[in-house]
């Protein structure tokens, strides 16, 4: 099965940027949709940006035009460029491909 792992999280003010990584331990990402989901301290993971293996991609409305979902097939790398953050953004973040997830990227946000 394949290894998911994430980094790239912090903390950061309101209005900051951050930007996470998932790199896969084998050349997937230009097969497979890959998903970055999150779950928030008392609450469900929930779906935040997707990219398709043709390059599509889709958002939450929560997040749309605050962050973007890249890949760069030659790394196995997924990224996930988050910009203006909200308190609310505070989650553990985690990618997922074909049902597989990481072990998270903690980001809080918050002053």
């Amino acid at each position: 099965q394949v290894q998911l792992a994430e980094s790239g999280g912090g903390l950061v003010q309101p209005g900051g940027s951050l930007r996470l990584s998932c790199a896969a331990s084998d050349s997937i990402f230009s097969i497979y949709t890959v998903g970055w989901y999150r779950q928030a301290p008392g609450k469900q993971r929930e779906f935040v940006a997707r990219i398709f293996h043709t390059g599509g991609t889709h958002y939450v409305d929560s997040v749309k035009g605050r962050f973007t979902i890249s890949r760069d097939n030659a790394k196995n790398t997924v990224y996930l460029q988050m910009t203006s953050l909200l308190p609310e953004d505070t989650a553990v973040y985690y990618c997922s491909v074909n049902g597989a997830f990481g072990q998270g990227t903690q980001v809080t946000v918050s002053s």
